[in-house]
């Protein structure tokens, strides 16, 4: 019964039935009602008033029984028929006188009952299964009753040919109804099945599945609505998938740390970064309590209502974190809370290089204002006491920090310009060995006659020219050469190597000097470093020349290397890349 064939089927047969049933009830009850008013009306046409004067006056006569029944029966419209309508002459006690069918008595019924006192009896009901008149007749003071009783033998043959023509007539109905139920069951199943066919494809994901449209009836109109949602879905989908790819790529290599948590405090999602900012692995047998229990309780971020969040920081190793902690969704059963991590370290290293850095610029800035002011306050309260020479070498003083100020003014631009990228660089194509040589020459004089070096410098063959700022990289050569002269002891061993490796150049100075400390290699590019701050300030060194020869080495996408051991010397290697070899 579950088939919509058998149910069509079925509807179609028990409709058949009814319509047949029906039908036959209808005929059968008119065929009953046409004859029994048709008996009626035969009876009152032959029963006239001329023809009951006639038996009234045949009832006065001798034999009078005998009479009156052949008078009935001569009567065509009586249609007395001895198998199934007869004529019965009876007295009023109700015995039967005379007969067609040589009855000697019969049933009493109600028209009989009627004709017995002195009425006449013509009522009738077609569920009876007989038809009667009784007729009282009075002649020559005797009392008669002229019966006539129809057993309804036509009525039934004619019933019962009905009822063989209706048993036909649903059985060849019942066979068409089957034949054309079955072709119109399979008219509106097919689309039905294709239907069902493409149901099943969208449930399988396959959203491109098309049913295709045969008719403009309803399940036509059905039909295209299932194209256009799959349609609909399909696109509706894909715009899903583009924008949960989109939000995954972005989820997999943003930046900061992303956690999610389920209500039961449960990890279930994070990114790559937040398993490196936490320094552990993460899984989804990973909780909230085991990660940031001190930091916030889950119960109260469950609480929290968009847009609140709860804001705190988490130190891990050596990295500051700061978190962003809040509930994802406003569903009990379906929320949780998800962890924003930012990782704040070199933020906070670079806050606090800027608070070293202004102090550094305060501290450098104020020592020769101090010295300034001191020796000019000096010349001016001793006026003309102050011997000339005194008096000249501390206007030599006050010039030689008014320069070092200078200094420390153009190395700050110098780094202000680098760091906002107004920095021009002249880029031209030069003679790297030239370059080299030329810092060589200069510093050579200095360094053998005033601190008793030996300088040298070696190329490895052929050096091919560089593409870059040749007035700059002279600077951060000499800076270099300048600081290994200044930090080596009086007498000492100064060399410069120029030379080639791959596609690159690079210039090397080393020293014998007095090295630095492996602890302070990692700052020496910082701004105002400086590892013996008192030697640096005695030799007017301001603590950021390697800052701005890293930055103009940085500008030519070189780099620069230090290679030292405290107390035995330190190396310096500049590497360019070199240009490209002329046609």
């Amino acid at each position: 019964m579950r088939s919509l064939r058998t149910k069509m089927v079925m509807i179609m047969v028990i409709l058949i039935l009814a319509l047949m049933l029906t039908t036959g009830a209808f005929l059968l009850s008119g065929v009953s009602s046409f004859f029994v008013s048709q008996f009626y009306e035969q009876m009152e046409d032959t029963f006239s008033p001329e023809f009951i004067t006639q038996l009234q006056q045949l009832a006065a006569e001798p034999n009078a029984p005998a009479q009156m029944k052949e008078l009935l029966m001569a009567q065509a419209g009586l249609s007395i028929d001895i198998t199934g309508r007869n004529v019965y002459i009876l007295d009023r006690s109700g015995t039967v006188l005379e007969s067609s069918d040589q009855k000697t008595d019969v049933s009493m019924t109600q028209n009989l009952l009627s004709a017995m006192n002195g009425e006449i009896g013509q009522s009738s009901a077609i569920t009876n299964d007989y038809m009667d008149l009784a007729i009282p007749v009075e002649g020559g003071g005797e009392q008669y009753i002229a019966y006539i009783l129809d057993n309804r033998a036509t009525v039934d043959a004619l019933s019962g040919e009905l009822v063989t023509i209706i048993l036909r007539a649903l059985g060849l109905g019942i066979v068409i109804c089957v034949v054309l139920a079955f072709l119109l069951a399979q008219i509106l199943i097919t689309p039905i099945r294709a239907l069902t066919a493409g149901t099943k494809q969208v449930a399988a994901g396959d959203f491109a599945e098309r049913v295709s449209v045969d008719s403009m009836d309803e399940i036509g109109v059905l039909t295209q609505n299932f194209n256009h949602m799959a349609k609909v879905l399909q696109d509706t989908i894909s715009e899903a998938e583009n924008e949960r790819n989109k939000l995954s790529t972005l989820f997999l290599h943003m930046t900061d740390g992303v956690v999610a948590f389920s209500k039961s405090g449960n990890v279930i999602h994070f990114n790559p970064a937040a398993t490196q900012m936490l320094a552990r692995n993460l899984s989804e047998q990973t909780t909230f309590d085991e990660i940031f229990s001190k930091e916030a309780e889950l119960d109260t971020l469950l609480t929290l209502r968009r847009p609140q969040y709860i804001e705190t920081q988490k130190t891990v190793g050596d990295r500051e974190l700061e978190l962003f902690l809040a509930p994802f969704s406003s569903d009990q059963t379906q929320g949780g809370v998800l962890v924003v991590i930012h990782d704040v370290t070199e933020q906070r290293r670079n806050e606090q290089l800027k608070r070293e850095f202004v102090a550094n610029v305060s501290h450098e800035l104020r020592t020769p204002l101090t010295n300034i002011k001191s020796y000019a306050e000096t010349i001016v309260e001793t006026g003309s006491e102050l011997p000339p020479e005194l008096q000249k070498n501390f206007l030599n003083v006050i010039i030689s920090e008014a320069d070092r100020m200078t200094r420390i003014v153009q190395d700050l631009l110098t780094l202000s310009k680098i760091d906002y990228g107004k920095m021009e660089m002249n880029i031209t194509r030069f003679p790297f060995a030239k370059a080299v040589q030329n810092v060589y020459e200069a510093a050579r004089l200095n360094a053998e006659q005033n601190h008793g070096h030996t300088m040298t410098l070696t190329f490895d063959g052929d050096i091919p020219d560089v593409n870059g700022d040749r007035e700059r990289l002279e600077q951060v050569i000499t800076n270099i050469v300048s600081n290994a002269v200044k930090y080596t002891p009086n007498g000492g061993r100064i060399e410069m190597r120029c030379g080639t490796r791959g596609r690159e150049v690079f210039v090397r100075v080393t020293d014998n000097g007095i090295g630095i400390p492996e602890k302070d290699l990692p700052r020496l590019f910082d701004r105002f470093y400086r590892v013996d701050k008192a030697r640096s300030r005695e030799s007017g060194g301001t603590g950021l020349g390697l800052s701005i020869a890293q930055e103009i080495v940085n500008q030519h996408k070189g780099r620069i290397e230090i290679a030292s051991t405290y107390g035995k010397g330190t190396a310096v290697t500049i590497t360019l890349p070199a240009a490209e070899v002329r046609a």
